[in-house]
């Protein structure tokens, strides 16, 4: 048909479309027009044009919604051309439409209502505004109507789109809003100079502008205010009071918010103070400090004395910040000091610092002159007094001799050269910057020589020590001594003496003790230096020395008593003629018994105590004692080589002469042998004992008089086997009956095993009691052969085994049977196979019809049959089967059968009458047990005469016949059940005139 070229658009109305087509060639008469929903195909509206209308529009639609619009043109003679196409109108926007952060500075929350209409979903689009970049770009389901944005910068403007999407068409609205602005952090406020703070903060990205306020906390009044554009991280405030407290305080601004900050305080740097001075009071040690009062503020001044060059502390004042002077008491005198002021303003401080000045000295005090111990000099000596040096004075009494200045810090001075024993003065005074102390004046002597050679000897006595020296030189005018115990330094005896001695003797002292003399010579109010002496007086030898045995096995004591006197120490002397080392032990003087342990066991030894006092000794007899033998160890008790020994073995662990092995009945306490062993031997090998008994051993270790045991060891000789061991096999059961004969000695018991021969099965363990001599064994298989193996048993020993063989009694055949299959020669015997074993059949045949030889047959374990042949016709028989084993057997019940009977041969009739009719015949083989001879009318085939004969029979006449009459006869042997006939016969009787004539 004709194209239409039908379009279809919206103009940007949400509720219209608008249908425009091309007039189709040669025009069309008018126009129809119809509109439908895409979906259901249902007809919403429709309209028609006149010709030359090529547009249409259509209104009241839903926003979004997909229709399906189609053009229909009338033709000319009624032709028609269509065309439908399918259109969208535009969505509407979403309404309502809001942006908030919350207060949160990384998050903005979008909603709206839904716009009216179809869509088929939202754009969102959020921007930030400063820099105008896309930040999130998001498309929704049509039926949302919410959407978070997070991870934005804090405190900036963003812009949102939400555009309503249907098909190709969008519409869209705008929202603009600010993030709350996040708070800078790490505020810190610190002093640039004394006029000047500089404040720096971190994190200032997150907010549109700062606001910073500057208090003055002194006057409590803002100094500075300032706003400052996102980015800006530090300020410096410019022409502040110096060493004044200032507070700041920081506030974020974005849009619509406003956070407060963090706060800090800080001072400016305060300025020092000046024209600071030191100089002396009118007080006696006393100097003031004064200073110009700075510029700006202060909390206070600190005020520090230093002391010395090395600006020791000695005070510390604080004074109040409008303070000029400050005064120091006390000080100390010929002190140099000097003063620091410092201006403190908060943690800030600013020092100036003064001259030194001195304070008034004053004389040395604790001014002595002493000799040292020397005879020519003196040293002088005072104390420490303050200022910067001394001036000394030195001369005999009658002249001046030395004048002379030191510096400060020397507390003493020597003065060399002098005379011994001679009077001198000293006098020193004190220097302090201009000033110096009055003079301090002493006198004192030469320190005297001293004496020489000083000895002190014991002479070898318990109780007295002779002193001797050499005179001292001139200048001593006596000598005096002390004697000291030297241990105790306790004072013995004081002496003084002229100058003329040169000995002395002390009378009534300790034995053994250490003494120590001290001599001077004197000279003046002065002793010389101190020469000594120290000896011992002679100890005595210690008494009741005893060495005894603690019963420990590598111990021994050691007692003694202590006799008159000091002892340094106690020296032990132990030693042993068996072997080299000894030992040697020394105890304090205190101790009067040792313990020497480690000692080797069993062996005598010998102990000397020797009692020292210094240099000097004196010792004991001597006391002996053995010690205790250690038990032998690993004492083990085997059967020897014969069950009638014992072997015995040890370890020996040292120490003893000899040892006794001591035999015992285990159930008895009495002592059976007692063997003496020499020491080296570790083994023993007891004879002549009861096989099969229980022992106890028990080895006495000797040594001197001391005896030790060893652990007890229980062993057993090993029993003899039993005797005459025999295994006959029980006749009524099947069961083996074993007997022995009891062995000499001893025995637990007895030990049986049994073992099927051929059988991997395990072999049957049980036991006997010790006098038992016979066990049967039961439950057995029948015909089967047994190792039994005995002994006898005693503890863990066996003795030699015995053994035999023993067979049961096999079982009898059963359900035997002997049967005829119907021959004449052949007869057949079956039986059942019983349990257990056996080493084959012996079959009999009997007969019993005849005396002819059995016949006698040998079979396997397993057969279960046998067929006789070549037997005699109409026979008895009887068979037997035994099972035999060894030469044990067990038999069946007989069982008897008849083989089948020969016919009989040659059978002839005849009549030697009228009436009679006489029959004969030959016997096969042994013929038959009976012979059953029936004669029969041949006419009526009626039997009219039986007859049974014994087996011997050969003829038989048949009497009181009828005459002229056939008659058939059949002569029938038997045997036992079975029989066998000849084929009928026919005769005829003879005529009665036959006879007659």
């Amino acid at each position: 048909g004709t194209l239409l070229n039908l379009s279809v658009s919206d103009h940007g109305r949400s509720d219209s479309l608008l249908l425009s087509w091309d007039e189709p060639e040669g025009g069309a008469e008018g126009y129809s027009l119809t509109l439908s929903s895409l979906g259901l195909g249902t007809l919403l509206q429709n309209g028609s044009a006149g010709p030359n209308i090529t547009s249409f529009w259509f209104h009241g639609l839903t926003p979004g919604m997909r229709y399906k619009v189609e053009v229909t043109a009338t033709l000319a003679c009624m032709e028609t051309t269509s065309q439908a196409v399918t259109a969208q109108t535009s969505p509407s926007p979403v309404r309502n439409l809001s942006l908030s952060s919350g207060g949160r500075s990384a998050v903005l929350h979008a909603s709206w209502v839904h716009a009216r209409g179809q869509r088929d979903g939202y754009h969102l689009a959020l921007y930030h505004s400063d820099s105008q970049t896309l930040v999130r770009n998001a498309s929704v389901l049509p039926n949302a109507s919410t959407f978070l944005f997070d991870g934005l910068l804090a405190g900036s403007e963003y812009a949102l789109k939400v555009s309503t999407l249907a098909g190709s068409s969008q519409a869209s609205t705008s929202i603009h809003q600010w993030t709350a602005p996040s708070i800078p952090t790490q505020l810190r406020l610190s002093p640039g100079s004394s006029t000047s703070l500089v404040a720096s903060w971190v994190g200032a990205g997150g907010a549109a502008w700062l606001h910073l306020a500057l208090h003055n906390l002194l006057t409590q009044t803002v100094t500075t205010t300032l706003s400052a554009r996102r980015g800006l991280t530090s300020y410096t405030f410019q022409h502040l009071h110096p060493g004044t407290q200032y507070w700041l305080g920081l506030s974020a601004t974005a849009g619509p918010y406003t956070v407060g900050g963090p706060n800090a305080t800080a001072w400016t740097y305060p300025l020092s103070p000046g024209n600071v001075t030191l100089s002396s009071s009118e007080e006696q040690s006393s100097l003031q400090a004064s200073w110009s009062t700075p510029a700006g503020e202060r909390d206070f001044y600190l005020v520090t004395l230093q002391e010395g060059e090395d600006g020791a502390l000695t005070r510390n004042i604080s004074v109040g910040g409008d303070n000029d002077h400050v005064t120091f008491h006390g000080l100390s005198p010929g002190k140099q000091y000097s003063v620091q002021v410092t201006a403190v303003a908060g943690p800030y401080r600013a020092s100036a610092c003064s001259t030194a000045a001195w304070t008034q000295p004053l004389a040395p005090s604790g001014v002595s002159l002493s000799s040292q111990g020397s005879p020519y000099s003196l040293l002088a000596s005072w104390e420490e007094a303050m200022g910067e040096g001394y001036v000394l004075a030195f001369s005999p009494m009658e002249h001046l001799v030395k004048n002379s200045s030191l510096l400060r810090g020397v507390t003493n001075f020597t003065y060399e050269g002098l005379r011994p024993g001679t009077l001198y003065t000293f006098e020193v005074s004190t220097m302090a910057g201009p000033y110096t102390s009055t003079p301090r004046r002493i006198t004192s002597w030469t320190y005297p020589l001293p004496l020489e050679q000083l000895t002190l000897s014991n002479q070898g006595h318990s109780t007295s020590l002779q002193a001797s020296w050499r005179a001292a030189p001139t200048g001593s005018t006596g000598y005096t001594g002390t004697l000291w115990e030297t241990k105790s330094q306790e004072r013995v005896r004081n002496m003084t003496v002229g100058n003329n001695w040169t000995n002395v003797t002390f009378e009534d002292l300790v034995p053994g003790r250490q003494y120590t003399l001290e001599m001077a010579a004197m000279a003046g109010p002065y002793r010389s230096p101190v020469r000594s002496a120290t000896d011992w007086t002679y100890p005595l030898a210690p008494a009741g020395v005893t060495l005894t045995n603690t019963r420990h096995p590598l111990g021994l004591s050691a007692f003694w008593d202590k006799a008159a006197g000091d002892v340094d120490q106690f020296h032990l002397q132990l030693y042993s003629k068996s072997h080299p080392a000894q030992r040697n032990i020394s105890v304090g003087p205190n101790t009067h018994n040792f313990t020497f342990l480690g000692l080797s066991p069993g062996i005598q030894y010998f102990l000397k105590v020797t009692v020292l006092a210094g240099p000097y000794r004196s010792s004991s007899h001597f006391a002996t004692e053995w010690t205790y033998p250690l038990s032998l160890a690993n004492v083990s008790v085997q059967p020897g080589r014969r069950p009638q020994e014992l072997h015995v073995s040890w370890v020996e662990s040292g120490g003893g002469r000899d040892h006794f092995v001591q035999l015992s009945v285990a159930e008895s306490l009495s002592i059976i042998r007692n063997v003496s062993i020499p020491r080296g031997v570790t083994q023993l090998d007891l004879e002549g004992l009861v096989p099969g008994s229980r022992y106890r051993v028990e080895i006495i270790s000797q040594a001197g008089p001391h005896r030790t045991s060893s652990q007890t060891a229980i062993g057993y000789t090993v029993p003899l086997p039993p005797l005459s061991l025999s295994a006959s096999p029980v006749s009524t059961a099947w069961a083996l009956a074993v007997h022995w004969e009891t062995p000499p000695g001893q025995r637990d018991g007895y030990l049986l095993s049994m073992h099927e021969e051929g059988s991997s099965a395990p072999a049957r363990n049980l036991e006997a009691g010790k006098d038992s001599t016979n066990v049967t064994l039961a439950r057995l298989a029948p015909g089967t052969c047994y190792l039994v193996g005995i002994w006898a048993v005693a503890g863990p020993y066996r003795s030699l085994p015995k053994n035999v063989t023993g067979c049961t009694v096999p079982a009898a055949p059963t359900n035997l049977s002997l049967t005829n299959p119907g021959s004449s020669s052949e007869l057949y015997t079956c039986w059942n196979k019983p349990r257990g074993g056996r080493d084959h059949y012996r079959v009999i045949l009997y007969s019993l019809s005849t005396q002819s030889r059995d016949r006698v047959q040998t079979l396997s374990p397993d057969a279960q049959n046998i067929t006789w042949t070549h037997l005699e016709a109409g026979s008895r028989f009887a068979v037997q089967v035994t099972a035999v084993k060894g030469s044990l057997e067990a038999s069946s019940t007989n069982v008897t059968q008849w083989t089948h009977p020969l016919a009989p041969a040659n059978l002839t009739l005849g009549s030697p009458s009228a009436s009679t009719l006489q029959v004969s015949w030959a016997a096969m083989g042994r013929g038959a047990e009976d012979y059953v001879v029936d004669v029969y009318d041949t006419a009526s085939s009626s039997r009219v005469g039986r007859t049974v004969l014994g087996g011997d029979a050969r003829s038989h006449t048949f009497r009181n016949l009828s005459p002229g009459t056939r008659y058939s006869v059949a002569v029938r042997a038997t045997a036992g059940p079975f029989h066998t006939s000849t084929p009928n016969l026919t005769h005829c009787t003879r005529e009665y005139d036959a006879l007659l004539a």
